[in-house]
């Protein structure tokens, strides 16, 4: 099985939800992906992280920094960011706090984001991307740019389109679809024992 594969089973083992679900964006769904159940796992970190640094590499080269919205995108960023290392080419995280912060030094964004980075915004689950257009508006605010969008699952429910008005790439690692036909496959999956039916 190769890293996407597996990343792909542990998704559906560990966060795929079937039931009623209000999402962030307030719509309904008969599914719900806990990301944060695989990204912040040991084996999730390292598959997101390697998985992630390579598409970005492709599609989004001469990134300086990543991050997003907290808490959803920490674990993405952190896998990343400790990817480049491995690979020799650092890019440090950041985390955008939802709200700035009222002490200390009252920053909106964490991590030391200097303004003239070029950063890959990064989402676990995207559905409206509205997550994803807080953090760029914060990166923006700060006198960064951004680059592209990275997500370890997109719903395909309006994330894209919203973007694309932005005219920011989004690079999508698995599809809501894709992880719902895995999970769907076979009875005798391994991976379809791990789906918990909310009730």
């Amino acid at each position: 099985m190769d890293d996407r594969a597996r990343l792909k089973a542990l998704l559906v083992e560990r966060s795929v939800r079937l039931g009623d679900f209000t999402l962030a964006s307030g719509a309904r769904s008969t599914y719900y992906v806990d990301a944060r159940r695989t990204t912040m796992s040991a084996e999730g970190q390292f598959l997101v992280g390697k998985l992630a640094w390579a598409l970005a590499g492709e599609h989004a080269p001469g990134i300086t920094h990543v991050g997003g919205l907290t808490m959803g995108a920490d674990p993405v960023a952190y896998a990343i960011a400790h990817r480049s290392w491995l690979e020799g080419q650092p890019i440090d995280a950041f985390s955008v706090r939802k709200q700035v912060k009222e002490h200390g030094l009252g920053q909106r964004i964490e991590g030391g984001l200097p303004d003239y980075a070029r950063c890959l915004v990064v989402e676990d689950s995207m559905t409206s991307g509205g997550s994803a257009l807080q953090a760029i508006q914060a990166v923006r605010a700060h006198g960064a740019t951004v680059a592209a969008v990275l997500t370890v699952v997109d719903r395909e429910e309006g994330a894209r389109a919203a973007l694309d008005a932005e005219q920011i790439p989004v690079l999508v690692l698995f599809t809501g679809r894709e992880l719902l036909e895995a999970a769907g496959a076979s009875p005798q999956s391994s991976s379809l024992s791990g789906i918990t039916r909310h009730k």
